[in-house]
C-alpha cells in the first residue's frame, strides 16, 4: 500500500517533440529537437519526476501523398520506410522516449474522428467554401496579407491558389480566450520573442480555419462526410493526447500526464501550437498545455541548410566519427536554446578536442590513472577540509536553475566550471610530486576531491552524454548511473575504499 501511495503522488512531467513529417528522412533539425527533449526528460527524472516523453511521425497530407507518388510507392509503403529511419536514428542517439506515435496508428485515427465529431457537435465546425493561398510544404492556408513577396512567410516557397468545399473550425470564436491565455501567462510561449510573434499573429484578426480537404485522399476521413479528409494539422496536434490514451470522446483528459508540461517545437510551427492547438482544445473542453517552447533554426557554415546544395549535416556520419554523446553535447553547448545557431566543423572540432578531450576526458583519465598508481585504485578517506566542495555545491545549484529554464549551454558552463576547478587542483597540487615526496595523506586528499568532483560531474552530465558518463561512473566503481538522482550530487557521498578501474579514454582526440 505504501508503494502504491508513493507512485500515485509522484510529480509528473510530460514532454513532447513535434511529430515529424514523413516526406523525407530525418535531418539535423529533427535530431536537435529530439535530443533537447531527451535531455529534459532525463533531467526531470534526475529531479525525481515521473516523466513521459512522446515523439513520433506525422504521416498524412498532401506532401506525403505527392512524395510517395514521385517515389513510385503507396503512401503507406513510403511512410513505413521513413519511420524505420527515424526510429533507428533515435537508437543511435540514445533517445529514450516512452511512446513513438504514428498518425496512421488505428487508435489515433479513431480518436481524431471522435474528437472531430465532438467539436462539430459542439457547433465549432461548419461547412463552407475555401478560396485562397495554400503552401503545400507547410500544409498551411494563407491570406493575401500574410504572403511575403507573394510567397509563404514561413518557408519562403511558392504558394498555390486553392478553391474547394471545406469544413471550417470557428477559430475566431476563441480569440477572447486566447487573449486571456496569453496576457495572463507571458511564459506560455517561450522564448519571449516567440510569445510576441504568436500574440501578434492573432491579436488584431483571427480568421476561421479550414480543417478538411476534398482533394487530398491520404488522410483521416471526416466521420460524418467521407468525401472530406481531416486537415493534417487538426489530425497531428491531437497526437499529444492520443499518445497518452485519449479516445476523443471523454469529457476529461486521459491519464495523469495532461496537460503537457512543454511542447518542444521549431519556431516555424509555433503558431500552430500556440494559437490553433489551444483553441482546438478549448473547443473540445480540454485543458491547454502549460508551455510551448519554440527553438531556432540551424545554419551550416553560415548558410541555410539545404540537402539539394549539399550544405547539410548527416547525423549518422557525425555519430560514426565522434560518437553520439559528442553530437548531443555540441548541439546544446554551441548556442542558446531558442536562438538560431550555426553548425561549423571548426567549432565542432574545437569543442570536441578542447572541452571533451583535453578538459573532461583528460581529467577523468589522469585521475583514474593516478588513483591506480598512488592509491591502489581505491577511493581514499574523505579529508577534513576541501578545496572543491564550495565551488561544486554552488555550480550544482546554478546547473539546476539553468536546466529548469532550458538554458542548456549555461548549465553546461556550470559543469565545466567544476571540471576546470578540478583540473586546476591537479596542476596546483601535482599529486605525482607529492607521492614522490612521500606525502601520502596529501595525495589521498587530492584524489578524493578529484573522484568526488568526477562523480558529481557524471550525474550532472548524464542527461547530455548518457554513454560516456555511464562509463565514467562504472570506472569510479559506482553502479547504475541511470538510477541516480540530483540529490545524489551532494559533496561527500562517494565511499572510501571503493575499488576503481582505468579504462579506455572517454574522448580520444580527433586530428
Amino acid at each position: 500500500m505504501l508503494l502504491f501511495y508513493i507512485d500515485c503522488t509522484m510529480k509528473t512531467f510530460y514532454v513532447t517533440t513535434p511529430i515529424y513529417y514523413t516526406n523525407g528522412p530525418p535531418h539535423l533539425g529533427h535530431a536537435y529537437t529530439t535530443i533537447a527533449a531527451d535531455v529534459i526528460a532525463r533531467f526531470k527524472k534526475l529531479q525525481g519526476y515521473d516523466v513521459y516523453f512522446v515523439t513520433g511521425t506525422d504521416e498524412h497530407g498532401q506532401k506525403v501523398e505527392k512524395a510517395a507518388k514521385e517515389a513510385g510507392k503507396t503512401p503507406k509503403q513510403f511512410v513505413d520506410e521513413l519511420v524505420d529511419e527515424f526510429k533507428s536514428l533515435w537508437v543511435e542517439l540514445d533517445i529514450e522516449y516512452d511512446k513513438f506515435i504514428r498518425t496512421t496508428d488505428d487508435y489515433h485515427e479513431k480518436a481524431v474522428q471522435n474528437v472531430f465529431q465532438k467539436v462539430y457537435d459542439a457547433g465549432f465546425i461548419y461547412k463552407g467554401n475555401y478560396e485562397g493561398w495554400y503552401c503545400v510544404p507547410d500544409e498551411t492556408f494563407l491570406t493575401d496579407g500574410q504572403l511575403v513577396d507573394g510567397k509563404c512567410p514561413d518557408c519562403g516557397r511558392a504558394v498555390q491558389k486553392e478553391k474547394e468545399e471545406t469544413y471550417f473550425f470557428k477559430l475566431s470564436s476563441f480569440k477572447p480566450q486566447l487573449l486571456k491565455l496569453f496576457e495572463a501567462n507571458k511564459n506560455f510561449v517561450e522564448p519571449q520573442s516567440r510569445w510576441h510573434e504568436s500574440y501578434n499573429f492573432f491579436k488584431d484578426e483571427l480568421r476561421d480555419l479550414s480543417v478538411t480537404r476534398k482533394s487530398v485522399k491520404w488522410g483521416i476521413p471526416v466521420p460524418f462526410d467521407k468525401s472530406h479528409t481531416i486537415y493534417v494539422w487538426f489530425d497531428a496536434l491531437f497526437n499529444y493526447l492520443t499518445a497518452i490514451g485519449y479516445d476523443g470522446k471523454t469529457a476529461k483528459t486521459a491519464g495523469k500526464y495532461w496537460p503537457a508540461d512543454v511542447h518542444l517545437v521549431g519556431k516555424e510551427i509555433a503558431k500552430f501550437h500556440a494559437v490553433y492547438w489551444p483553441a482546438m482544445l478549448m473547443a473540445a473542453g480540454l485543458e491547454v498545455p502549460k508551455k510551448v517552447y519554440a527553438h531556432g533554426w540551424w545554419t551550416i557554415e553560415g548558410q541555410k541548410m539545404s540537402k539539394s546544395t549539399g550544405n547539410y549535416v548527416e547525423p549518422r556520419e557525425v555519430i560514426k566519427k565522434y560518437g553520439s554523446d559528442a553530437f548531443r553535447y555540441f548541439l546544446l553547448r554551441e548556442n542558446t536554446f531558442g536562438d538560431d545557431g550555426d553548425y561549423s566543423q571548426k567549432s565542432f572540432d574545437s569543442r570536441y578536442n578542447g572541452e571533451l578531450a583535453d578538459e573532461f576526458g583528460n581529467l577523468a583519465n589522469r585521475t583514474l590513472v593516478m588513483l591506480s598508481r598512488y592509491c591502489g585504485g581505491k577511493i581514499p578517506a574523505k579529508p577534513k577540509t576541501s578545496k572543491l566542495k564550495e565551488t561544486v555545491e554552488e555550480k550544482v545549484k546554478v546547473y539546476e536553475e539553468k536546466m529548469e529554464h532550458y538554458q542548456f549551454n549555461r548549465s553546461l558552463e556550470a559543469v565545466w566550471d567544476i571540471i576546470k576547478g578540478a583540473n586546476k587542483l591537479v596542476n596546483d597540487t601535482a599529486p605525482w610530486k607529492l607521492a614522490k615526496e612521500g606525502k601520502q595523506s596529501e595525495v589521498d586528499a587530492v584524489m578524493y576531491e578529484l573522484c568526488e568532483a568526477l562523480r558529481i560531474t557524471a550525474i550532472l552530465l548524464y542527461p547530455f552524454m548518457p554513454r560516456k558518463t555511464a562509463e565514467l561512473y562504472t570506472a569510479l566503481g559506482l553502479e547504475d548511473l541511470k538510477a541516480a538522482k540530483l540529490k545524489d550530487a551532494k559533496w561527500g557521498k562517494i565511499k572510501a575504499g571503493t575499488q576503481t578501474k582505468t579504462g579506455a579514454v572517454l574522448f580520444p582526440k580527433i586530428v
